[in-house]
Formats: structure tokens, sequence, C-alpha cells
């Protein structure tokens, strides 16, 4: 089990061209530690901190690093889609947030808590939170005034603000993909996603991403149905169209309730996602 963290980013929500902008200053060979970081980035000391953190959170740095993902978007001359304007690169890293579990909510809200409930208030949520980390292996994890921040900061990062006036608010990254809905009670929930919302070129490279030895068990099949907003029976019913159109690629089974998903041939997940960008 990993050790789970609500911290980092400095009660900032990832603002749309923040990644962006830290791709590029990474790429002058830049550090977020130099003393002339807040100058070169043009924002304050905590939102350094903050965009080095979102960084991280959604797959595009390790260790500072620009990953391979980070590329494959962001660069200003290969990158597919550097300002990130493309409702399917918001899906993209919408899973790889979930994913790397840098943001430990996103994941415990996005797979965990899903599985269970299909909707939430803050204070449902926190006390979810609470009963997770009441394990031996997250002691001392748990705060009560950060894990509020978080799931302030994850809600601002999902849904649009009510005050039109907040126009600040809406340049958070993520709020197009309109996973999260809240009613006048504050009440949140998981809104449904139809299956050709979201091109399967992006289900494919998170299908790549997650397999383990060319297989992806229901356990993981359940996550990326979570995660995408679908159905499982709609994530299947995706999976065994595409394989009726390319039967060498990939194989759905299911012998006596035991379901997966098994790759008959190697694949390149960024491959995968050419196909969509190129078609562009």
């Amino acid at each position: 089990m990993n050790r789970y963290s609500f911290s980092g980013h400095e009660s900032f929500y990832c603002k749309s061209l923040w990644l962006k902008k830290g791709y590029d200053f990474l790429a002058h060979r830049n550090s977020f530690l130099d003393n002339d970081a807040v100058v070169k980035l043009g924002v304050g000391k905590n939102m350094v901190s903050s965009i080095r953190f979102w960084l991280k959170a959604f797959g595009l740095t390790l260790n500072d690093i620009p990953t391979q993902l980070a590329g494959y978007i962001l660069d200003s001359e290969n990158g597919k889609d550097p300002y990130c304007e493309d409702v399917n690169t918001l899906w993209l890293l919408h899973f790889s947030l979930v994913r790397t579990q840098v943001a430990s909510l996103y994941y415990l809200l996005f797979v965990d808590y899903q599985r269970e409930k299909k909707e939430f208030d803050k204070d449902t949520l926190q006390n979810y939170i609470r009963r997770r980390c009441n394990v031996a292996e997250q002691k001392n994890i748990y705060n009560e005034n950060t894990v509020h921040k978080d799931i302030n900061v994850l809600l601002h990062n999902y849904i649009a603000p009510d005050n039109l006036k907040s126009l600040e608010d809406f340049s958070a990254l993520l709020i197009p993909l309109n996973v999260l809905q809240r009613n006048e009670k504050e009440i949140y929930s998981f809104r449904p996603q139809d299956k050709f919302s979201i091109s399967f070129s992006v289900i494919l490279y998170a299908m790549l991403d997650i397999k383990e030895d060319n297989t992806l068990s229901l356990d993981k099949i359940q996550d990326l149905s979570s995660i995408f907003g679908f159905t499982v029976s709609d994530f299947i019913e995706m999976v065994r169209e595409f394989e009726d159109e390319h039967p060498k690629i990939l194989h759905y089974s299911d012998n006596s309730g035991i379901k997966n998903i098994q790759f008959l041939c190697q694949l390149d997940k960024f491959k995968v996602l050419d196909e969509y960008y190129n078609a562009l």
C-alpha cells in the first residue's frame, strides 16, 4: 500500500496554462529551486511550488525531469497539444493524474470511493479519507485541515464555479471534462460518460499503461471504467467493438465469470495516441 499524500499544491488548483509554463521552464534547463524561478515563471513563490507539484502529479516529471508523456503533449516543436486544448488531451491527463497517485485523493475518489458510492458531500468524503488513513500503514498521515484543503482543490480542478464573477476560477484545467457535477444542496456525483465521448486511442493508451504481462484483469477493467466514467458493461462493449475491427491486437474473454483482456501483440502506447492526434 502506498503512503497517502494530501499536500504539495499549496492550495492552488492546476490552472490551464501551468503545465505548459512549467514544462517550458524545465526544457530551458531551469530549476524550480533557482533563486530567480519566481521571476522566470512570473508567479509567486507558492505558485512555483504548486506548478512543480502538478507536473509531478500529472506524471509529466520525475525528479523534475520531463517524462516522455510531457514531451509528447507539451513540447513546442513536436508536442501534439502544447496548450492542452483538445478534450482528449484532458482525458489523458486526468487518467495520468489518477494513475500516478502522487496526489492520493484522486485515486481514492475516482477509483476506490466510486466503487462504493456514486455521490458525496465534502464531509462524507472527508470521513471516508479519515477511515482509509486509520490503518497502521498510514499512521500519522491524516490531518483534518490538510485533507479539507485537498478536497477543495480537487473540486476546483473539475467543477466550474457558480459565481460568474469568479472568472479566475474558470481557468482550472480539467473543468471541461464534466466528470463531477454538483446540485443545489452541495451534493457531488460522478457524471456518466457516453462511450463515444472519449477517443478509444486514449482508452487503449490507458489499457496498455496499466496492463500486467499483456493481460488486463477484471479489477483493472473496473478501475479504468471508473476513471473514465463508464459503466463496466459499456467499457467491455467498447473493447469488443475494437476487437471485432482488430482481432489480432487484443481478445476479450469471459470464461466461467473470469473476465480479462489479453493483448495479442506488442503495441507502443504513444503510437496508439498518434493515430488520434495525426488525424486531427
